[in-house]
């Protein structure tokens, strides 16, 4: 099976034509509050979707039987 190529989110919504839109900000340029909010953000999102795989493979073992 061929690789998929990555797609960046800020590929998504940038255009390839204009690189300024396109260039990613530096994680240490950012306001500390920006850090630690994203930080708790991208926490609860992995804890979330952990939480969710947990879930799911309850059902499925629930089905099983």
């Amino acid at each position: 099976m061929p690789l998929q190529p990555t797609t960046y989110q800020f590929d998504l919504f940038s255009s390839p034509c204009d690189a300024k839109t396109a260039q990613m900000p530096q994680w240490q340029t950012l306001p500390e509050q920006t850090r630690r909010t994203l930080t708790k953000l991208m926490v609860r999102l992995i804890l979330d979707h952990v939480e969710d795989e947990r879930a799911a493979r309850g059902e499925e073992t629930h089905h099983d039987e």
